[in-house]
């Protein structure tokens, strides 16, 4: 089983629990519709890594998160992390009307910084993508369509969170492929204040 690091503590996840099309801009840039519910997909625990890749078996795309650890069914921990996706074959995936899993759940396809605790309120957090030292994605907790607490009261009406669970709370708008050498500097702030910060080169 793989782990993360939460408050200089090593702990392993039983899943992750991944919220789909959760901000407005991110979904006209898909060319997709507002859901009329909370989309949910997971990702096993063989999914989290520590390697950037920009191909596993086609060309990999970045989506950066809010990432919220569960404990108690609740948010215990804050953390950022990447969503990699095979987006390619997602797209011939939604085409049949056939689940996401091959292109969003395989191996490494999760890459999170270290979890800290949650602050108060969650509302005040925000992301931002740096690649290569240009400004790719921002999104703040706010813009949500269904914003951290919505999600996780959702989540426990049909699924058991268990502790250490991970919930990444979807992307804004911004993703796109991933080149090899491309330097990702992901950021968690609240308000104006960097928490959080992880960074990988693409290989």
């Amino acid at each position: 089983m793989r782990s993360i690091q939460f408050e200089n503590q090593s702990i392993t996840p039983g899943k992750i629990v991944c919220i789909g099309k959760n901000y407005a801009a991110h979904i006209e840039e898909m060319n997709s519709a507002v859901p009329e519910q909370m989309v949910v997909f997971m990702k096993p625990n063989s999914a989290i890594g520590t390697t950037l890749r920009a191909v596993a078996d086609e060309p990999l795309h970045y989506e950066c998160e809010i990432c919220l650890l569960v404990k108690n069914g609740d948010i215990l921990g804050i953390g950022v992390g990447l969503d990699l996706t095979k987006r390619d074959l997602q797209g011939k995936l939604k085409q049949a009307g056939l689940p996401w899993e091959r292109a969003k759940a395989f191996d490494g396809a999760a890459l999170f910084s270290e979890f800290i605790a949650a602050p108060v309120d969650p509302l005040e957090l925000r992301l931002e993508l740096w690649v290569d030292r240009a400004l790719r994605q921002s999104g703040e907790a706010t813009a949500m369509l269904y914003q951290p607490s919505v999600i996780v009261g959702e989540l426990n009406t049909f699924l058991t969170l268990d502790d250490f669970d991970v919930i990444m709370t979807g992307t804004p708008a911004g993703v796109g492929p991933i080149a090899v050498g491309e330097h990702f500097e992901a950021r968690l702030l609240q308000r104006d204040s960097t928490l959080i910060s992880a960074s990988w080169t693409a290989l």
